[in-house]
């Protein structure tokens, strides 16, 4: 089953749930004057919206951004591609550090503890079975 994706166009939101069916409704007018009162309209373009998938990430950083590499590293090849690259500002990325770890502590109290593998443990591929 697929997720549905929600986005607006002038005073009607779309609910999209997958390539044939939308749902189209039309914004009340407090909705209309929320939107007006500085509310961010967000659109995603359908070829964003699939994802990309990553399994590790690098970070590099200077005085003024941060710069956050999504890579794909298959398993038992020594090669890995960059996926996606986030050039963002200091004040940003500490906003993202303060969303991620909230979503992190909702995620753990409705599903239980991530457990992280210690270094040494890991099998990383480069030809290990």
């Amino acid at each position: 089953m697929s997720v549905p994706r929600k986005f607006r166009k002038g005073k009607h939101i779309y609910t999209k749930w997958n390539k044939n069916i939308k749902e189209v409704s039309t914004m009340s007018s407090s909705e209309e004057q929320n939107q007006k009162q500085g509310q961010v309209q967000v659109e995603i373009e359908d070829g964003i919206s699939q994802g990309v998938y990553s399994n590790l990430a690098l970070v590099s950083l200077n005085e003024t951004e941060f710069v956050l590499d999504f890579i794909y590293l298959q398993p038992q090849q020594p090669k890995a591609k960059v996926r996606a690259r986030i050039i963002t500002s200091p004040v940003h990325t500490k906003k993202l550090l303060q969303v991620l770890a909230s979503s992190i502590q909702k995620y753990e109290q409705k599903f239980g503890e991530i457990k992280i593998v210690p270094e040494s443990e890991r099998k990383i591929g480069f030809g290990n079975a």
